[in-house]
């Protein structure tokens, strides 16, 4: 089970468009720069914002990566993998 969000949606979205706009706005800072402002301002941890900018980023196709989509099919795709690797030795164990 996911642990609870420390920060509500709508804070994590005004957090990021604030970042974004500092990277690609005319003050031109890095990423690393703009989440450290903003998370200072917002009371977030920097690394956590430079996290959301980043995926952020992907999911708009601003950066490689697997995004969010991609990621949840991976992860669904590697459960039923191991379910059937996990059905699979058992039907080897009983036939044997």
């Amino acid at each position: 089970m996911a642990a609870p969000r420390k920060y509500p949606d709508e804070l994590r979205e005004r957090a990021i468009r604030f970042a974004l706009d500092l990277v690609e706005g005319p003050e031109k800072l890095s990423v690393n720069a703009a989440c450290k402002r903003v998370g200072e301002q917002l009371g977030i941890v920097p690394d956590s914002l430079r996290n959301w900018v980043q995926q952020t980023r992907i999911d708009d196709g601003n950066a490689p990566g697997l995004t969010t989509d991609e990621r949840a099919r991976l992860v669904e795709l590697e459960r039923e993998n191991r379910e059937l690797r996990r059905a699979n030795a058992i039907l080897k164990s009983a036939s044997a």
